[in-house]
């Protein structure tokens, strides 16, 4: 389906649920892109990253590949989106990953409220993946099968085939790791004596939210940065760690950050701190969560405490990663 306005094209912006994502600690999305009426002219030529909803089946996946092999679609790798933009840290590191694959155009796969959606966009060579405001060419149909064919028909019309060895069934064992240095579940009790970077939201609200709370809940060093402030700048200003989180699903924040999944759990329990005494708040595998933890700057090393900490809005996960750093390293 071509979006059009009076001018041509519409700018509209792309998987919105994207944008309900907090701001803070350089919180990954994609811009608004401009939709287009065709494809790019070298998709069929190029290799493309393919990003898709959590929630598609491996059936349906392996028919989006099968025909992306007959379209001409180099779809080389296949990665769930909320697990890509989970957080700063984990971005950039499939960035560096589709860099080094040397993949030219994002595939966005989505289940829509009225069928499947198809979105080809440049990837920008960086840990933003796109520009704001750079084309996009979108199709959506009521069935995957439609989506596909309308594809195929279109990307046809307006170039020739040249990826010829296309895989046939989608590559999603890769593992990206985002953890730079060493992973550690304790806490970072340097923090007793070094300087802590807090990054703002960005939004004003939430700021002083999180202004309030270090307040009344942080008596050890720190200071509140600018989104996205740049952690060279930081060091240099005498911060050694940076708290960061991860916001997506809790099955999902557990594989990135590293923790034993073979147990298949349905449910995790989080330490919370609700008004007092630590108690265990039991959230399913596959609710949204907030997990925050610290980071060295300069050695990239991963402090995520002793006890799995996430809760389901941001305020209460720093409350539950707060909380535990301070029982463990005995401040009141």
């Amino acid at each position: 389906m071509t979006f059009r306005s009076k001018a041509g094209f519409a700018c509209l912006a792309l998987l919105a649920m994207l944008l309900s994502l907090p701001m803070g600690y350089a919180q990954p999305g994609l811009p608004a892109l401009q939709y287009v009426e065709s494809p790019p002219g070298d998709l069929l030529a190029a290799r493309s990253v393919v990003i898709h909803d959590y929630n598609f089946t491996q059936a349906e996946l392996e028919e989006t590949q099968r025909a992306f092999q007959q379209i001409g679609i180099d779809g080389e790798a296949y990665f769930d989106r909320d697990v890509l933009l989970a957080g700063t840290d984990v971005t950039k590191a499939f960035a560096e990953y589709f860099i080094a694959r040397q993949f030219k155009y994002l595939v966005l796969l989505e289940k829509t409220k009225t069928g499947f959606a198809f979105t080809c966009t440049l990837f920008n060579q960086k840990s933003t993946l796109a520009e704001a405001g750079q084309p996009a060419w979108r199709v959506e149909r009521p069935t995957l099968r439609e989506m596909l064919t309308t594809v195929f028909q279109d990307s046809w019309r307006s170039q020739k085939k040249q990826n010829f060895l296309v895989n046939d069934f989608p590559e999603r064992d890769i593992t990206i790791n985002p953890i730079k240095g060493n992973r550690q579940e304790f806490y970072a009790i340097d923090l007793k004596v070094d300087n802590l970077a807090v990054p703002r939201f960005g939004n004003e609200a939430m700021d002083r939210e999180l202004e309030q709370f270090f307040l009344s809940n942080y008596p050890l060093k720190y200071k509140l940065t600018p989104a996205g402030a740049d952690e060279q700048e930081l060091r240099r200003q005498g911060f050694q760690y940076v708290l960061c989180l991860v916001h997506t699903r809790g099955k999902a924040a557990r594989e990135i950050l590293g923790y034993d999944m073979t147990k298949g759990e349905n449910a995790y329990a989080s330490i919370t701190f609700p008004g007092g005494p630590l108690q265990l708040k039991t959230i399913p595998a596959n609710e949204t969560i907030y997990k925050f933890y610290f980071r060295h700057i300069d050695n990239g090393n991963v402090f995520l405490g002793t006890k799995w900490d996430a809760d389901v809005t941001w305020q209460e996960a720093l409350r539950n990663h707060i909380g535990g750093f301070k029982i463990e390293a005995k401040i009141n």
